[in-house]
């Protein structure tokens, strides 16, 4: 089978961008939907559910065999209870501290993961590579104001450290994922793969939202903000979902991936049109720093 024409580079970063402003406003949409009663389990049943018909359709579309290796299978059930972990962390940190700041902490996850590379065999970081790490930390510090939290300058609550929590565990969870599809999981088809790790999120929310593991999980919207914030996040990560799978054999992902990075600043954006979310100018600058240091590294393990 012959591989399918690349789109022109513009076609590709537009169709990125777009993809990326979507799992922006999807995030939005969750807050929204958070803040107007919608159950966290509910939210990601569903988002999972919509993700797991498209993937079926292009599974069976293309015809390609689900038979998974005996020595895959416990690789696949382990990348699908990390995406579990990191969407309810994930969501858990955009219901308690500004969207924005939630991406942010959660997009750390490239530092996370050449870490846990290296701990486990793999290569060392290069100095380069550990002075840009750094430098995306340092980034991190100030979009998070930690300086002024510890000082006394901005108070917070446990809410506030909670949030940040649950973004780094998200971002955790995430590195071991992409480490599991690296090294474990990379001769199985990615529409295969991905199509069982939403069967494994779908399940687990199930038996979560049977079992009363989170109080108030399964929820309904209690106002009509909610029901919009919960149909909104499910069609946009959806039809993100689709469009980036269907085309990504098309779109150069080793050359045009780190458009994807402009996320994190398409939900600072939405954030303040649709919740009047604001941070300081500080923050954004740390911000800034960390999209241009995450931008820099994708861009040289591309090379």
């Amino acid at each position: 089978m012959t591989a399918p024409d690349l789109f022109p580079r513009k076609t590709a970063i537009l169709l990125l961008a777009t993809v990326a402003c979507c799992f922006a406003a999807n995030h939005v949409a969750a807050r929204l939907a958070f803040e107007n009663g919608t159950g966290l389990l509910l939210a990601i049943l569903c988002r999972s559910g919509v993700a797991l018909l498209i993937l079926i359709a292009i599974v069976v579309g293309q015809r390609h065999s689900i038979r998974l290796p005996k020595s895959s299978v416990r690789w696949q059930l382990l990348l699908g209870l990390m995406i579990t972990i990191q969407s309810l962390c994930l969501y858990s940190a955009v219901a308690r501290i500004p969207v924005a700041l939630a991406l942010l902490t959660a997009n750390s996850f490239p530092i996370i993961l050449a870490l846990l590379t290296w701990g486990l065999g793999g290569a060392r970081p290069t100095l380069k590579s550990t002075a840009l790490m750094l430098f995306i930390l340092s980034g991190l510090v100030l979009a998070l104001d930690v300086p002024g939290k510890l000082d006394g300058d901005v108070s917070v609550g446990e809410t506030w450290w909670q949030g940040i929590a649950f973004a780094l565990t998200a971002a955790t969870a995430l590195s071991v994922a992409f480490w599991v599809t690296d090294h474990k999981l990379a001769a199985l088809n990615g529409s295969v793969r991905s199509m069982f790790t939403m069967v494994v999120v779908f399940i687990s929310m199930i038996i979560a939202g049977l079992g009363d593991v989170l109080p108030g999980g399964m929820a309904l919207p209690d106002a009509t903000p909610g029901w919009f914030g919960l149909a909104a996040l499910v069609l946009l990560y959806g039809g993100a979902f689709s469009v980036l799978f269907i085309s990504v054999p098309r779109l150069d992902m080793a050359r045009n991936a780190p458009v994807m990075n402009m996320e994190p600043i398409a939900t600072l954006l939405f954030a303040w049109v649709v919740l009047g979310q604001m941070i300081s100018p500080i923050q954004m600058a740390g911000g800034l720093v960390v999209i241009s240091g995450i931008v820099i590294l994708s861009l040289r393990k591309s090379a």
